[in-house]
């Protein structure tokens, strides 16, 4: 019962790509089960957990066999190329991210640019609490 009073739905975009990678390293050194990390961890589905394991982890799932077997170079042209586009999509998500926050930084310059001039006070000035400019503005006009 009190399960369900603390149940809050997740999505993918909820678990940062270094949890997900942590969580699938643990269950393939076999010191977590897929059950187990759902618990420690909070996570709602076990397909989620087996999604990631197919996606990130050693396990060869097609041909079920672990992934330390020899391969063929097409198969380790496909899973480099794979890797690729993984970190492609991973870079151009840190770009937007990194775009995004240094839009939010210029406009909050901004912002604060136009209130100093507003309210006539420093505020990027690191002056004591209760100090004002503008009672030192008007005091250098007498």
């Amino acid at each position: 019962m009190a399960d369900q009073l603390n149940y809050v739905k997740r999505k993918q975009g909820d678990y940062s790509m270094s949890l997900k990678l942590q969580i699938v390293a643990l269950i393939e050194q076999g010191e977590l089960s897929t059950r187990a990390a759902q618990r420690k961890y909070g996570i709602q589905s076990r397909a989620t957990v087996t999604n990631w394991l197919r996606k990130y982890g050693t396990f060869d799932w097609e041909n079920q066999t672990p992934s330390n077997m020899p391969k063929s170079p097409e198969q380790k042209i496909m899973e480099l190329e794979a890797k690729v586009k993984l970190l492609e999509k991973q870079k151009n998500l840190l770009e937007q991210q990194a775009h995004i926050a240094d839009s939010k930084a210029i406009i909050f310059d901004m912002m604060i640019d136009l209130a100093e001039k507003e309210y006539q006070i420093d505020i990027r000035k690191n002056s004591p609490p209760g100090q004002s400019n503008t009672l030192d503005n008007s005091n250098n006009k007498h």
